[in-house]
């Protein structure tokens, strides 16, 4: 899998699972955190995020220190789906 293409994937994810209106995937900058200064995700929208994860790439989050360091961006993300993918 393409890391550039699951990037826009991932994108596009984020924004259906989370309802997110009047944003595109471009607007979503792939470096910038994903929480809190960034695109400002709260913890509910990483519970959201994680059932969307392990429905569509067959992959677990186990922890929440797993899951501060995969949800640090969108890049960061595509390296982890990358890694764990099944």
């Amino acid at each position: 899998m393409d890391k550039g293409m699951l990037i826009q994937e991932l994108q596009t994810l984020i924004i259906q699972s989370l309802k997110l209106e009047d944003v595109m995937p471009a607007d979503i900058d792939p470096a910038a955190p994903l929480f809190g200064s960034g695109l400002g995700l709260d913890s509910i929208d990483a519970l959201e995020l994680v059932v969307a994860l392990e429905k569509k790439y067959g992959i677990r989050i186990p922890d929440e220190d797993v899951g501060k360091e995969a949800f640090a961006s969108v890049d960061a993300l595509a390296g982890y789906v990358l890694k764990n993918v099944t």
